[in-house]
């Protein structure tokens, strides 16, 4: 709180708005309006009705990132039977206590809640038809804050649904329609809010360059000219930088270290047959193994600036540290069965 407060960030003005809102201002950001101005409106009742103070908000938000949090625990225990070590430390559930995973899942602000959304969403398909509400809801949450997020989630479990074995052939069928379905009748709205005239590679290409640009003007330390990175370089960038030689202050230095460690896990990961192992990781962890795919491909052409990216990258990687955790076990079962 006291960084976002004192340093950076927008969550303390997030709250300082809805705190000066009027009914007038809420009917109208709550009507048709997404991104921050329903941030606005969600804010109202607790800032403006109830009159919470900046600090009560921060540890609202921070309880619903942790509810977020818990989602994806409870994945973890219910979809990996096996908990490994990684040069004798026991990834599960240190991987879970990654600094920079809960610094952006626990502030005043969009990720938080939509970091809620994806683990919400990804514990209720584990159980269709008995966590329905849950869905709803975070469908719904997620898509009046950031409708492109929302598509990621539909396209991504729609297509595990699709190539999931392990699911029974209409299950697939049903669900994999419904969901892309979905996906398919949000998608005007979604290059509404984006801002994308057609959907053309070159209009896509125009977006991702305009952003970049954009971003990598932005007043910051951390901004960085992606524009002449290769794509393997960009994806890259996206995931696991910033590096030691990126450290501009204490945060960088912080997510430096975070960054090494989670490079150097997942290159051991990769070495082990990846894509045998992704074959063979349970639906919800192929969801969002896809979900973590998309939406690195989608930010890592468009973000110009490190900290934006770490910001963004904590809604996809759940999904990598799943994987993490799902490879190792995969791998544990393997040596399991031809002893």
């Amino acid at each position: 709180m006291y960084y976002c407060f004192f340093v950076t960030g927008d969550a303390a003005g997030y709250w300082r708005v809805a705190q000066s809102m009027t009914p007038e201002d809420f009917d109208t950001f709550i009507v048709g309006e997404k991104g921050t101005y329903i941030l606005f409106a969600l804010n109202y009742f607790p800032a403006k009705i109830l009159g919470l103070s900046y600090f009560s908000g921060t540890m609202l938000y921070s309880l619903l990132g942790f509810i977020g949090m818990m989602f994806f625990y409870v994945i973890a225990v219910k979809t990996i039977p096996y908990n490994s070590k990684f040069r004798n430390y026991t990834l599960f559930p240190m991987v879970f206590f990654m600094p920079n995973l809960h610094f952006w899942s626990s502030a005043v602000g969009k990720d938080t809640l939509l970091f809620l959304c994806i683990g919400m969403f990804s514990y209720g398909m584990l159980a269709v038809s008995r966590r329905l509400l849950l869905l709803i809801i975070a469908l719904l949450l997620s898509y009046i804050i950031r409708p492109h997020i929302t598509l990621f989630l539909l396209v991504a479990f729609g297509m595990s649904y699709i190539v999931s074995s392990k699911v029974s052939r209409t299950k697939r069928f049903f669900l994999s329609i419904i969901l892309i379905g979905i996906g398919i009748a949000i998608l005007p709205s979604v290059m509404e809010f984006a801002k994308i005239e057609e959907t053309t590679i070159d209009s896509f290409e125009q977006f991702s360059e305009k952003k970049a640009d954009l971003l990598s003007r932005a007043n910051s330390g951390s901004r960085i000219d992606i524009s002449s990175y290769p794509f393997p370089l960009k994806v890259f960038t996206f995931l696991f930088r910033p590096l030691f030689f990126d450290i501009n202050g204490i945060p960088a230095a912080i997510a430096s270290i975070e960054n090494l460690l989670l490079l150097i896990i997942t290159v051991n990961v990769f070495r082990n047959k990846p894509l045998q192992t992704v074959k063979a990781a349970p639906f919800i962890i192929k969801g969002l193994i896809l979900f973590l795919i998309i939406g690195t491909i989608a930010f890592s052409q468009s973000l110009g600036n490190l900290g934006i990216m770490i910001r963004m990258r904590n809604m996809f990687l759940p999904g990598l540290l799943l994987f993490i955790l799902w490879s190792f076990s995969y791998r544990k079962e393997l040596e399991m069965k031809k002893k």
